[in-house]
């Protein structure tokens, strides 16, 4: 189970803002061939800000590829060169315009491992004051910030109102982290 696979060549075959599609030809662990088509991205990070014990901030933003708005966690893509906490500080500011005096790391994953390398950190952001001065959203996005209890979020999932993996992940990591630190 320790063998990997060999790569054996790669093509470019579309490069985008956000990722890169590479075709490579691999010899797998057992031996045979195969071609993958992989997307490379930088990776992201996913933000619970959490205002006060119990709550969370919840955006909504519509998503062109499912031509729906949804209620979801603030996150984004690393820029180039940037670390995950500093990302996850900017985008913290960007997308909700608050500014998180503590934030924590609570789990690396791979969300589509079958075909894309992406790889979400999730940060607890605590502490958060207002941004100084005018908060700067991408220019593809149209973002509306707003607050809820744990259990109001929860109610979102079961009415389909959050239906990305991110945010129900990462409400679960939220409920779990509050129940943990209820027990101290």
């Amino acid at each position: 189970m320790s063998r990997s696979s060999r790569l054996i060549s790669r093509k470019v075959v579309f490069t985008g803002r956000v990722f890169r599609v590479e075709r490579d030809h691999v010899r797998l662990p057992n031996g045979r061939r195969a071609v993958q088509d992989i997307v490379r991205h930088r990776g992201s990070v996913v933000l619970l800000p959490q205002p006060a014990p119990g709550e969370i901030i919840l955006i909504r933003q519509y998503r062109h590829a499912i031509r729906r708005w949804i209620w979801e966690l603030p996150a984004g893509s690393l820029d180039p060169g940037e670390t995950v906490r500093t990302a996850a500080r900017r985008e913290c500011e960007e997308e909700i315009g608050l500014t998180p005096r503590r934030i924590r790391r609570l789990i690396s994953l791979y969300p589509t491992p079958g075909f894309c390398d992406e790889r979400m950190d999730f940060f607890l952001c605590t502490g958060l004051i207002p941004v100084q001065g005018e908060v700067a959203h991408d220019a593809d996005e149209e973002i509306h910030p707003k607050r809820f209890t744990l259990k109001q979020a929860s109610k979102l999932i079961k009415t389909r109102e959050i239906i990305d993996m991110k945010t129900v992940v990462g409400l679960g990591l939220l409920a779990n982290e509050t129940k943990r630190l209820a027990r101290w």
